[in-house]
This record gives C-alpha cells, structure tokens and sequence, in this order.
C-alpha cells in the first residue's frame, strides 16, 4: 500500500510531530507498505534523511520559538498539499502533525476536498476537538464531567480580573490557549497578581485563552482505537502537572498501564471516555484525558485526535499493555482509514 506520513508541520508541536512520524514511517515500511514521509513546512524527506534525524534526535524539551515558527509558516508548502504527487497518489495518508492546521481540521479539510484517504478524525470533529471551549461544552451536554471555566478573546474588550476569577472559579487556576495541545503556553495560577502575565503568555500561542479550575488529583488517560477503550493508563510527573518536560523528557514522568483502578473504576472512565469520543464525533482513534479527585470523581480535561506516537507516547503504551505493539498498532489505524468509503471529491462526512 502506498502511504504518505505527514509529519513535522509549522505547529508548537512541530518537533514532537517529528519524532512521532519518523517512528510511524519506519514501523510501516517494516510492515512492507510503501511509505513517504512529507513534511507540509519543507517538502518530501527521504529515508537517508529520516535516518540522521532519528539518530541526531529530533524532539527538543521546549517548543519551537515564535519567530521560527511564523517563518516555517510563511514558506510552508501547506497552501499546495493537495496538489503535491505524495499526498494525491497514496492510498492513504498517515497524520502525524500535532496541533495548529494538522490536527484542527484544516488539513482534514484540504484531504477531503481532493478526495485522498486519512488517518483519524474528520474535518469538524477535529475542529472541535481542538477547541477546548467548544470540546466542553459539548462533553457537558453528554454528561461527562469537566472542571468549570472562562474564556478571555483577544478582541473582548473586558476581560475576566482576579476577583472575577477567584468568585467564579477560586484559586488556583490553569491558564491555557483554547487552541493548543502538548500544554504549550499553559500555566496554573495560584493568586490573582500572576494571573494577567500567565494570559499574556497563552495569547502568544491563541487568541482565545480558558481559564479553568484546577482539579487536584490523579492524572489519568483512555485510547479509543475503533470503538474500543484500552487499557486506562495514569502518568506520575516530576512537574505537578504533565507540562511539555514531563511529557517529551526521558525520566520526567513515569507512566503505569494499567493503571491501579477498581473494576467499577475502570469501567467507569472507559464509558466517560467513550462518551467523550462520541460527544465530538471523533472517529479511528484519540487519547481522552481525565483527572480523579480524591473522592473518586472523574473530570475530562481534553480530547487529542493525533495523539502522540513517539517511544514516551501514552497511546502506544496503552496499546502495549493489551499486547498490541507499535506496527501492529499503526496498521490497525491505517485499516480503521481504508474502512471508510473510496473518497470522492468533496471528502468524507464526520462519523
């Protein structure tokens, strides 16, 4: 089968996209597939090059800096990926971009439009997805618990102040862009005197920023592969909570699948996390986030539909903990796209 890997990208999550599509392109070649991996910010990456990535290790401990990003995005060959042989000729196209127009629905959009096979989500429950404000509302309407918030716009002309914020929502509180992942530009505010300087630094990465209760607790994780919830997975930071270092730093986090659960427990979290997948109309696979309070309550924080696929990642670990390793676990999202229909011009629905 003819696969094209989409990786890297002009996103905040560039390099994590790269080492996830790397590991990606690999595995499917093992399986025999013929793969090529295309980066939308430089063009087609040959397996030479792949080779001295992986070895030189492309995955830093902080994202790309601003300037570098706007200027990967000012020449980025994503206006005419559609156009591009690697993307119309392949049976299906394997996402691996992490956050921005890789995993909003913008590419989705553009694969629908020339009718090509992908990985994942479709254009509108991606969109969703990676609106946490919207992902919200619609978990609340599905009745999946998730933890209180606000929203401050760029363009509003009052935002929220400390007061406001501590009768509202109380102390502390995580600051985060709506619009993001990997917590890129996510702070937790503890007092209302830092609370200006942590939205400042989330509208460097949104123009809308969430301010949302802070939940103490467990931190823990459900994959959805097809209509099934794997193993719940929980993840024990260094940090206090599961910033970028925890999650793309070798040592930073230690992560147990399955995790220490009561069967009711288990249960219970795989069902809220089905119920998620379902309320965003998300499709093939995605991780589902939660924290567990003391009292047993459980509050989903964020659906991912291009989960992470590097060696530290949660989906292939909790994939693991049910005996599927890392190829067979990359086939079973490709056979998840190819069960779609054959793709006309003007794209799937969302399911």
């Amino acid at each position: 089968m003819k696969i094209t890997v989409l990786l890297g990208g002009t996103s905040a999550e560039r390099d994590v996209s790269l080492a996830s599509g790397l590991r990606i392109a690999r595995a499917l070649r093992e399986l025999g597939h013929d793969v090529t991996s295309l980066d939308p910010a430089r063009g087609v990456i040959d397996e030479r090059e792949e080779r001295a990535m992986e070895h030189a290790g492309v995955m830093k401990v902080a994202p790309p800096s601003l300037s570098a990003l706007e200027h990967m995005t000012r020449t980025s060959l994503s206006p005419s990926l559609g156009t591009l042989p690697a993307v119309r000729k392949a049976d299906v196209v394997f996402l691996a971009l992490h956050g921005g127009a890789g995993e909003d629905g913008t590419v989705q959009a553009l694969l629908d439009m020339v009718g090509v096979r992908y990985t994942g989500s479709g254009h509108l429950a991606s969109a969703l997805a990676m609106d946490k404000d919207l992902s919200k509302i619609l978990f609340r309407a599905a009745q999946v618990p998730t933890a209180d918030w606000l929203l401050v716009s760029q363009a509003s002309a009052v935002r929220p102040d400390s007061a406001c914020v501590e009768r509202e929502l109380g102390w502390p509180v995580v600051v985060k862009p709506s619009k993001q992942g990997s917590t890129v530009g996510l702070s937790v505010v503890r007092a209302g005197a830092d609370l200006a300087s942590a939205i400042t630094e989330a509208m460097r990465y949104d123009d809308e920023v969430m301010i949302e209760r802070f939940v103490p607790g467990r931190e823990l994780t459900v994959s959805v592969l097809g209509d099934r919830a794997l193993p719940v997975g929980e993840i024990f930071p260094r940090h206090e909570i599961y910033d970028y270092e925890c999650k793309y730093t070798p040592g930073m986090a230690r992560e147990e699948f399955p995790a220490k659960l009561s069967a009711n427990e288990t249960t219970e979290i795989q069902r809220l996390a089905l119920a998620a997948f379902r309320a965003l109309k998300l499709d093939g696979y995605a991780r589902i986030d939660f924290r567990m309070t003391e009292s047993g309550e459980f509050f989903c924080l964020e659906a991912n539909t291009l989960p992470g696929m590097t060696p530290l990642s949660l989906l292939p670990q909790a994939a693991a903990a049910m005996g599927m390793d890392f190829g067979a676990l990359c086939e079973r999202i490709v056979q998840l796209a190819m069960a779609h229909p054959s793709p006309a011009i003007g794209g799937r629905h969302d399911t």
